[in-house]
């Protein structure tokens, strides 16, 4: 039930305006009366704040009100039963001789079943992290190691925080250590000195450790030597610098095993040079990762006809690999608060980081998880994006009438704001202009005239900033139009009419493939093995890469040709953390895997707004119709 209300919560959060009832049980998969309950104890919970507006148009988030509810009920201890959890674990981990079941109920206004039932949840977490709860009677205690308890308290406290970016602000709140923030500075610029170059995603995490040591040392449970993670000699001056800090800071002095893993974990949250050793000589730490990101490379090109080989870039993957190879070893991931926005917005992107997350899982023996794979993107998005940006300018021809230099100051203006978008074919400097013999994308003009089409833009022979507003605009229209033309008909080289299936349910995610991939193997698309395939890619990563569609694939292309087998349901079915109405299980092939990629982007982005899902599930009664709406949402 309190997932289900955070859930309830996280989807108002990220909601524009209002929300109806059916929308937010569509999204939960239960009633619109439980969503009326949960809105109910949600407002009960947070009284005297009103954090849920109600109208005849639904509910909405008074963002304002809400930031303050976090805020107040974030210092309340053991408040939600999850708290609790975190807070017993921590109150067991201060007790070695353990502590009286009664008591401890008392103490956190709760009855002895209620503990009962909280140790009961926490033994397999427990358990997992290498530790074990004792009982002696009504004495409950913890056993296992300084490290494993510690990393259980990291995971946990985090898995208490909401979605998104561990707040500095709660581990200040939570260790009660006001310095943290000025320790933060003093190490990020510690950490600068030394070349290195600091993820802000990842730092908080490792303050958080570093809270921990300190709380822990202050009550005297130390880590004993060599209880600690092996530490590289790719940071031999941090461990010293490391003290000193916590020692100014903070006035502990912590022990050679916790800052050896404190170093360790610092130094697999960075990006630096890394080719060099500290006296200039080659790093042979990096030959092996290298080699690896080279071998992966070159799979990419040859899967995925995206061609990666660009040195700069492999370095920086090759760093980001032996930091990742390191943090899985250690069971210290990184968390991404964009992953969810990278897998909406970039699901091509994301697909490329999963097949090379794969690649590396496999040869090193390491799970990766769905935030460390959208590092991987972040990588991989950012060199796309710069090679992109090379091929994407609009044409243009500019109409200034001639006086003084007037024409060539305004060209030059246009290329020094706007030159990496815009490529500049003719500059015309008479009055008569024959509008119809303008060949160009666009035409930028001082002059007005009645006979303007969609691709003119009236500007100021000073170019001001509602001028560059305006051409920015037209720029984006103008490409958004280029893709949409030539992927109308490409996007439907795709579909065929004997796999379009309505309303048509299965129990889980993995029956839902089988039965759509054995249409596929019956028209001779594909063979039983893309279906284990495409199984195995679910099994990695959820493929519902927006709330609405889930796109199943094998990352093998073995398909005789590129095809989609397509699932439109009014009822929504749960898809790994998401709901979807559409499920498009998508078979490859190695000829036709060039022009897909060029639009598997575009067709996820059409399922990514409600209302257009919406609409195209209502008007989607058969084949001809889903195949005339979805192009008019491409289009559109």
């Amino acid at each position: 039930m309190i997932d289900r209300h955070e859930r309830l919560l996280d989807y108002l959060a990220q909601a524009d305006g209002w929300v109806t009832a059916a929308e937010l049980a569509d999204k939960l998969g239960v009633t619109s009366r439980s969503v009326r309950s949960y809105v109910t104890a949600v407002k009960s919970s947070a009284h005297p704040l009103e954090v849920i507006a109600s109208s005849t148009s639904g509910y909405r988030l008074n963002r304002d009100l809400y930031a303050a509810f976090l805020s107040g009920s974030r210092g309340l201890e053991a408040e939600r039963p999850r708290d609790r959890h975190y807070h017993l674990v921590r109150r067991l981990g201060d007790a070695p001789e353990g502590l009286d079941i009664y008591a401890l109920a008392e103490s956190l206004f709760v009855s002895e079943s209620t503990i009962e039932a909280d140790l009961r949840k926490i033994k397999g977490i427990v358990e997992e992290s290498g530790l074990a709860v004792t009982r002696r009677g009504s004495i409950v205690g913890l056993s296992g190691s300084e490290p494993n308890l510690r990393r259980l308290l990291s995971r946990m406290f985090r898995d208490e925080e909401a979605q998104g970016f561990l707040e500095l602000e709660s581990i200040q709140r939570e260790f009660e250590s006001a310095n943290l923030r000025s320790f933060k500075t003093d190490l990020i610029g510690m950490l600068d000195s030394h070349g290195y170059f600091v993820n802000e995603y990842g730092i908080n995490h490792v303050l958080l450790h570093v809270a921990i040591a300190i709380d822990r040392t202050t009550k005297d449970h130390r880590a004993a030597d060599g209880s600690g993670s092996t530490l590289t000699d790719v940071a031999p001056d941090i461990p010293a610098e490391l003290s000193d800090l916590v020692l100014r800071h903070f006035d502990v002095t912590l022990g050679a095993t916790d800052l050896d893993y404190l170093t360790l974990l610092l130094t697999t949250r960075v990006i630096t040079s890394g080719l060099e050793t500290q006296d200039g000589r080659p790093n042979p730490i990096l030959d092996d990762d290298l080699a690896t990101v080279r071998r992966i490379v070159a799979r990419v090109s040859e899967e995925y006809l995206v061609d990666l080989d660009d040195e700069d870039f492999i370095t920086r993957l090759s760093l980001h690999v032996r930091n990742l190879v390191a943090r899985a070893q250690d069971k210290s991931y990184s968390r991404n608060p964009m992953t969810r926005s990278i897998k909406t917005a970039y699901p091509m992107i994301y697909e490329l980081a999963v097949f090379i997350a794969s690649e590396i899982q496999r040869q090193e023996s390491i799970t990766i998880h769905d935030d460390e794979i959208s590092y991987i993107a972040l990588h991989v998005g950012s060199y796309l994006e710069r090679q992109a940006k090379l091929e994407e300018r609009v044409t243009c021809a500019i109409v200034c009438p001639n006086y003084y230099d007037l024409h060539l100051i305004l060209r030059e203006r246009l290329e020094a704001v706007l030159g990496s978008d815009l490529q500049i074919e003719i500059v015309i400097t008479r009055t008569d202009v024959d509008w119809a013999d303008l060949a160009t994308d666009l035409v930028l003009t001082t002059i007005s005239s009645r006979s303007f089409g969609d691709n003119v833009v009236l500007i100021q022979p000073f170019l001001t900033e509602g001028d560059i507003d305006a051409i920015r605009k037209a720029i984006s229209r103008v490409r958004r139009q280029r893709r949409r033309v030539q992927l109308k008909d490409e996007l439907l080289l795709f579909f065929d009419e004997s796999l379009f299936l309505r309303n048509f349910h299965t129990h889980d995610e993995e029956a839902m493939i089988r039965a759509l991939g054995a249409r596929m193997v019956e028209a001779g698309i594909i063979q039983d093995s893309y279906i284990e395939g495409a199984i195995e890619r679910e099994r990695m990563s959820s493929t519902a890469f927006t709330d609405n569609i889930a796109v199943p694939h094998a990352m093998a292309m073995t398909a005789q040709r590129t095809a989609i087998c397509i699932v439109v349901n009014d009822t929504a079915m749960q898809w790994g953390d998401n709901r979807v109405n559409v499920i498009a299980l998508i078979a490859f092939s190695a000829s036709g895997r060039a022009t897909f990629q060029a639009i598997f982007d575009q067709f996820v982005s059409v399922f990514s707004d409600r209302d257009d899902v919406q609409r195209l599930i209502r008007r989607s009664t058969d084949f001809p119709a889903f195949i005339e709406e979805l192009v008019q949402l491409v289009v559109e």
